[in-house]
């Protein structure tokens, strides 16, 4: 049995299609925020899951609200530590305590449109095709070895809002099934590259 523990920041879409996957072998231990008000934190605790909050507001640095994090997260004992909305950026220390089992989504297809507003960039890039990414998590951000990606296509008449949600419904897909790889042991980083997530 692998110890899970979820980071969200808000309502926690992706944390909620993990736990409804019940993934054989895996074990949510434990679901954390950085906001005392993320609705996601309620949906966690009414299905039994153990719920944290640490305001990363209370600590007067990145560096110190990391370590506080880290050792709440430990006491789970976790083999995986999964973002799910986690919208933090994380200290290379942090990342590197968690070096090969720490996972993020990105709503896009990496390294194309790392940071924030993906689904606009793609629009008027001119994408034909969007998606979204599982990676390892590394120091840098929204980079690190990719698990697995997942495309949609780039509608003529798509919006941010449209194109958002239909990536939405893809990573509910893709995130449950690179938790499910890892679980089962079949991930072998190399490099940049990841085998065994098909």
């Amino acid at each position: 049995m692998k110890n899970i523990v979820i980071l969200i920041s808000g309502r926690g879409s992706n944390m909620q299609a993990i736990v409804e996957a019940a993934i054989p072998g895996a074990r949510i231990a434990a679901v954390l925020s950085n906001r005392p008000d993320a609705a996601g934190l309620a949906w966690a605790a009414e299905r039994g899951i153990a719920t944290e909050a640490l305001d990363h507001k209370a600590y007067d640095s990145r560096e110190a609200f990391d370590a506080a994090l880290a050792a709440r997260i430990d006491a789970y004992a976790p083999d995986l530590l999964v973002l799910a909305g986690f919208m933090r950026i994380l200290s290379a220390g942090f990342t590197e305590h968690y070096a090969g089992r720490m996972f993020n989504i990105h709503p896009s297809l990496l390294p194309a449109f790392t940071g924030m507003h993906t689904h606009r960039r793609a629009i008027e890039a001119g994408c034909k095709l969007a998606g979204c990414t599982v990676h390892f998590v590394t120091a840098e951000l929204d980079h690190g070895p990719i698990v697995a990606q997942a495309a949609v296509p780039v509608l003529d008449d798509d919006t941010e809002a449209t194109l958002a949600e239909r990536v939405l419904a893809a990573e509910h897909q893709l995130y449950p099934a690179a938790v499910r790889a890892f679980v089962e042991d079949r991930l072998q980083i190399d490099g940049l590259r990841v085998r065994g997530a098909d």
